[in-house]
């Protein structure tokens, strides 16, 4: 199998396009492409795709290239308009048509602020080499794509999020959604909740909005990164977790799998069978107790013969999914959190700095 291409994040794009307008803005002229360095000290290079220079104002778009990841902004033209700032003002940010802003606690972001994440902000500040000015980063058709990622239900209102910390899209890690899982728990904190649901898929999370009553903010859409909510919420906790899936899911968790895809983990039936069967009895002996026997032996009131009786209480998961250890022999409980596919090694060749050059309608695939 080949090697999966890598990508940039929208952080970087912002980035690259930022560092172009500002050139434009004092010389004239638009770089192109735009080197940048990313926070691993990587250069990659960017194309420009739009070029725009005014009276104290400049435009630079970039299409963002995702590499082989199936990212929803993949495809997508991402602008910074740059125009210089009073003196001592520092660097201001604002959100233009596409990207949205913060409405709720909880985020590393105030409240009212553009939703441009702190380590894309800090690699603008560092490509404009200490200047003032005004920074408006907008994303073309940013507003619809947003519908399809985690966005409304955080408090990002009207359009997307610069992201990305590395500024490195790794294909199929998700990594953007295992840290939409994150900020989903420190919102639902922020806002005082004290019961959350992580589900599997949409089916099972309006089943368990329904039967515990939980607003949007207390639902976490887990996907199969169930070791992603565990892991998180046991070092910020919640008073009540609620996990809520299928039982082939379901049945894999409580085996001790933390990544529930059918790549990287598969259903012990023997283990779900001394579960849910006759091969685990209430008593714990391991030697099962007759169906015909069991509930007259326990002499309790209103006990028939010939039925089931009801099994021990479960362990609380609040010790128990995350630090149990696997009863398959197969696979560890402690299972990587992005696929094995991946290639080991994150970053471009060298020599030869990359261009970017992105293109095609964006992907509408899972990973957001």
């Amino acid at each position: 199998m080949s090697e999966l291409r890598y990508g940039w994040t929208t952080g970087a794009c912002a980035t690259a396009a930022t560092k172009a307008a500002h050139t434009a803005l004092l010389t004239g002229e638009f770089p192109d492409p735009v080197e940048i360095v990313l926070p691993k000290g990587q250069r990659p290079a960017f194309a420009l795709a739009v070029e725009e220079l005014g009276d104290g104002v400049a435009t630079a778009g970039i299409v963002k290239d995702a590499g082989d990841d199936p990212d929803v902004t993949h495809g997508a033209l991402v602008r910074s308009t740059v125009r210089l700032g009073e003196p001592g003002t520092g660097v201001v940010f604002r959100a233009g048509p596409g990207v949205g802003t913060v409405t709720k606690p909880g985020l590393p972001l105030d409240v009212g602020e553009p939703a441009i994440n702190p380590v894309p902000r800090r690699m603008m500040r560092e490509v404009l080499g200490g200047a003032d000015a005004v920074v408006e980063i907008s994303v073309d058709g940013g507003e619809e794509l947003a519908r399809r990622t985690w966005n409304p239900r955080l408090g990002i209102l009207g359009g997307l999020s610069i992201l990305g910390t590395t500024g490195v899209v790794v294909p199929y890690s998700c990594s953007a959604w295992i840290d939409s899982i994150r900020r989903g728990v420190d919102v639902a904190l922020a806002a005082g909740r004290a019961h959350v649901a992580g589900a599997t898929g949409s089916t099972s999370e309006r089943v368990a909005a329904e039967l515990h009553g939980l607003p949007d903010d207390a639902l976490l859409d887990m996907g199969d990164f169930a070791g992603a909510v565990l892991k998180y919420v046991r070092r910020h906790p919640v008073p009540r977790l609620t996990i809520a899936g299928g039982i082939g899911k379901l049945a894999k968790l409580a085996n001790g799998h933390l990544d529930l895809h059918s790549k990287r983990s598969q259903v012990d039936f023997g283990a779900l069978a001394a579960l849910v069967g006759e091969g685990r009895p209430p008593n714990g002996s391991g030697t099962p107790t007759p169906r015909s026997t069991r509930c007259a032996s326990a002499r309790r009131p209103g006990c028939r013969s010939g039925t089931w009786w009801p099994r021990a209480p479960a362990r609380s998961r609040s010790t128990s999914c995350a630090a149990r250890p696997s009863r398959s022999t197969s696979s560890s409980s402690t299972a990587p959190e992005r696929s094995s596919a991946a290639p080991l090694n994150p970053w471009l060749p060298v020599p030869g700095v990359p261009v970017s050059r992105g293109g095609g309608p964006p992907s509408t695939g899972g990973c957001r």
